[in-house]
């Protein structure tokens, strides 16, 4: 989990638990109507410092607050996610520790230079730290690839998964209940994704889902989805002033300037790496790539740590949050990696966890004449990448290779539902 200094808008349920802010104090510790006082402020931070009865807060908005909490102050504990204090428990000064998100009502009466507390509300770190990796594995069991249709009507999405001959079709089915999320446009931040109706949908977008999932359907809690272009094609230039470069793309034949964001990712496939998921692509067998991690071994899911690989074999990534790392998806928040059963000579091995492992790389580490594969935002010619796999000369022999693209930058870039 991140330290205090994690945006609270990644907090699982905190921004709804603002609401607390305004709910009011039980009925006997308020004033008769007719004496009422003004309405007292209050902020919303993680907690910072706390030294004796003071703690200093950073809020919401990226200031430092310090505020005295006296014995008389009403002091309440509850869950992420929870948005009333219905289900509240009552907790001790001394439960509260660095990392606590908490809600914080001034005293009106106050008039300290360090003003003192009312009610303070708290979110316990751990239990977000919990909550998150609940969240992660819930994202991991899903599914993600592209969408081949949409029945609004019914409420059911097509979505295809995996490329080549590990392709398959699985059934989406929503309910009333569902979360429907699309990411804003030019971002995969699963915090700046918006609710959205399942008309917003479109084929050939790329969703994720996260619910309960039997054989080839999954009846889904929450779903994000977006539109996004994938191209291949040849570097023509490289501009690293600006963190940007022009690609000729392969179907249109045009020149797209590539801008390279603060969250672009960039990998190199190596070459044994790029000749094997060629093969696979292609339907071929061989030996495993890496010496054993596509190696026959059973599915594992994948941590949220990125710790052990879902095809069988010891994974090479980190992850933070809510499964942020390689062969992960970031999902949220970051959150999600597939999960197959290994065995190139035959198996199904989730490909798309060969590329999560891949060695990551920089703007200087390209060149003039080298084919790239990326997912941008939309743009006929001029877009931002959000991922970037240099090294696919092999790949862009296999017509699978844009399924195989589309599928993992889903599964790579975010949700960061957990964090």
């Amino acid at each position: 989990m991140k330290s205090t200094q994690m945006r609270l808008t990644k907090i699982p349920g905190l921004l709804a638990l603002a609401a607390l802010l305004v709910a009011p104090i039980a009925p006997a510790q308020q004033a008769a109507p007719a004496a009422q006082p003004a309405a007292a402020a209050k902020f919303l931070g993680a907690i910072t410092s706390i030294n004796g009865d003071t703690l200093t807060v950073k809020t919401a908005q990226g200031d430092s607050r310090q505020v005295q909490v006296p014995a008389s102050a009403i002091l309440k504990r509850i869950e992420p996610g929870q948005t009333n204090l219905t289900a509240a428990v009552d907790m001790q000064y001394t439960d509260l520790a660095v990392g606590d998100r908490v809600l914080v009502n001034l005293d009106p009466s106050s008039t300290a230079a360090v003003p003192a507390a009312l009610r303070v509300v708290a979110i316990k770190a751990a239990d977000v730290q919990k909550k998150q990796q609940e969240e992660a594995e819930a994202w991991q069991r899903g599914v993600g690839g592209l969408v081949k249709s949409v029945d609004a009507s019914s409420g059911v999405i097509v979505v295809s998964t995996g490329a080549g001959p590990t392709a398959q079709k699985i059934t989406v089915k929503t309910t009333p209940a569902t979360i429907l999320k699309r990411y804003a446009p030019g971002s995969v931040r699963f915090d700046e994704a918006t609710v959205a109706p399942i008309t917003a949908i479109q084929s050939g977008d790329q969703l994720r889902a996260r619910g309960e999932k039997t054989a080839d359907t999954l009846t889904a809690d929450e779903i994000v989805s977006g539109g996004f272009r994938n191209i291949s094609g040849t570097i023509t230039s490289i501009d690293a002033a600006n963190s940007a470069l022009v690609v000729k793309d392969l179907v249109t034949k045009k020149q797209v300037t590539i801008h390279m964001g603060a969250e672009t990712q960039m990998r190199r496939v190596p070459d044994r790496m790029a000749q094997f998921i060629a093969m696979r692509l292609k339907g071929q067998t061989g030996s495993g790539y890496g010496g054993g991690a596509y190696g026959g071994g059973a599915a594992r899911p994948q941590s949220a740590a990125g710790g052990s690989n879902a095809s069988g074999g010891a994974g090479a990534g980190s992850g933070s949050g809510a499964g942020n790392g390689s062969g992960g998806w970031q999902g949220g928040q970051r959150g999600a990696g597939g999960s197959a059963a290994g065995g190139a000579g035959g198996g199904t091995g989730d490909l798309s966890q060969a590329l999560s492992r891949a060695p990551t790389i920089k703007l200087s580490d390209l060149q003039k004449g080298e084919a790239v594969m990326l997912v941008s935002t939309q743009g006929d010619s001029d877009v931002t990448a959000i991922t970037v796999l240099a090294g696919v000369e092999p790949l862009l022999e296999a017509p699978a290779s844009q399924d195989l693209l589309s599928n993992w930058s889903m599964g790579s870039s975010a949700p960061e539902a957990a964090q």
